[in-house]
């Protein structure tokens, strides 16, 4: 069996490294191809050697541009590649535009697709990434969803529950797998008390007056508490249109992109994550930080009903409420999300290699407010809605 996996941003590679390592004890021949949506070193090459993941067999090099034109280079470099290896499943990660060119691109040719993370839904198609993942979870013939809503949504809309196998979250694998790894990690003289920032989404970098008045309230945050913010290329862009050079504002630390490992090692540490990241949202929850949420939604709802995610929207008075919140008074850490368990991609492999079923039995039907479900309706196994027993 010949199984291609396509890559091509930092959140792909800690997804695809654990699926690549459980499918490597099956006997099938795997070929690696990044697409080159992230060219950076520290965004790209870096990950794969931190999470030992083999070198890609093809670079596709299509670097930055809009999203029409990043999507239809990689459509038009990826298809030639299929034509030459001839894959039996290609295998694509998350909600990138690498994501949903190579889907569009095998359903041409007839080529079974596997989506790990599928289901997640933000409900805002302003979001590329919701596009992404509306369309690519349409086309996928294996739907790997990390947690229940995500079964849910893909009911609702109409896909097969024999497609869907609740797995659990690829990330978390490498999280749990990676953090002894960040002993000695640290970058050095970090204050003791630190909050992490990342900021990428277009909704919050590319709207310069909106950028401004941010940046300007994280200054003012700083002044209680020290603030080490990692700029993403694209962030670093719109900071420099605004006349911002990044290096150093009151008592905020802005630094270069970092490796897997060493940014794993920041937030294991940090008091608090500020983020618009769905990936940190998650490893949060799972290292039972504080965060908060620069948007007015996530596809990634679970963190906010079992982590220790809060959305704090556009408004720069509630963030800095929050803030001081979580300085005041800490939250607790709710538990961790079923499946969350470092064996996900095991699962994955399983469904690939042996079609064996990965739906548990559930013990309790998930809350309404989560499906959309009346307080009589509950899912079942399949994910769809059926009428609770009892009463009329």
């Amino acid at each position: 069996m010949r199984i291609c996996h396509v890559v091509g941003a930092r959140p792909n590679f800690m997804k695809a490294a654990p699926v690549i390592r459980a499918l490597s004890a099956y006997p099938v021949k795997q070929i690696v191809v990044h697409t080159g949506q992230h060219y950076d070193f520290n965004m790209s090459e870096a990950f794969f050697q931190q999470l030992g993941m083999p070198a890609p067999d093809i670079n596709l090099q299509v670097g930055s541009d809009t999203h029409a034109q990043q999507t239809a280079q990689i459509m038009s470099r990826f298809e030639p590649v299929l034509l030459d290896t001839k894959p039996d499943l290609v295998i694509v990660y998350g909600d990138v535009n690498s994501t949903v060119a190579a889907a569009l691109v095998c359903s041409k040719r007839m080529i079974r697709i596997a989506h790990v993370e599928a289901g997640l839904r933000s409900f805002d198609r302003t979001m590329p990434e919701e596009i992404n993942r509306l369309l690519t979870d349409q086309l996928s013939d294996l739907l790997f969803t990390p947690s229940e809503d995500g079964n849910l949504n893909l009911a609702r809309e109409g896909i097969s529950c024999e497609k869907v196998f609740f797995v659990g979250n690829v990330m978390i694998d490498t999280l749990a797998s990676m953090l002894p790894e960040t002993e000695g990690r640290l970058l050095p003289d970090l204050p003791k008390k630190y909050a992490l920032v990342t900021l990428h989404r277009p909704s919050n970098v590319d709207e310069l007056d909106w950028l401004a008045l941010l940046l300007s309230s994280l200054e003012k945050a700083s002044r209680e508490l020290a603030f080490i913010f990692p700029v993403h290329p694209r962030t670093r862009q719109k900071m420099t249109e605004l006349g911002i050079k990044p290096n150093g504002k009151g008592n905020i630390r802005f630094l270069e992109p970092l490796p897997y490992l060493e940014f794993l090692a920041l937030q294991k540490h940090a008091i608090i994550v500020i983020t618009d990241s769905g990936g940190i949202q998650e490893e949060t929850t799972y290292l039972g930080i504080p965060c908060l949420t620069v948007r007015e939604n996530t596809e990634r709802p679970i963190t906010l009903s079992m982590g220790t995610n809060t959305l704090v929207g556009r408004d720069t008075s509630r963030l800095i409420k929050e803030i001081n919140r979580v300085l005041d008074q800490p939250r607790k850490r709710q538990g961790i999300p079923p499946l969350w368990d470092g064996h996900a991609a095991e699962r994955i492999a399983r469904v690939i290699m042996r079609g064996e079923s990965c739906m548990p039995e559930r013990e309790t039907p998930l809350p309404a407010e989560l499906h959309g479900a009346s307080p009589r309706e509950k899912p079942d196994q399949c994910g769809q809605t059926t009428r609770a027993s009892g009463g009329s």
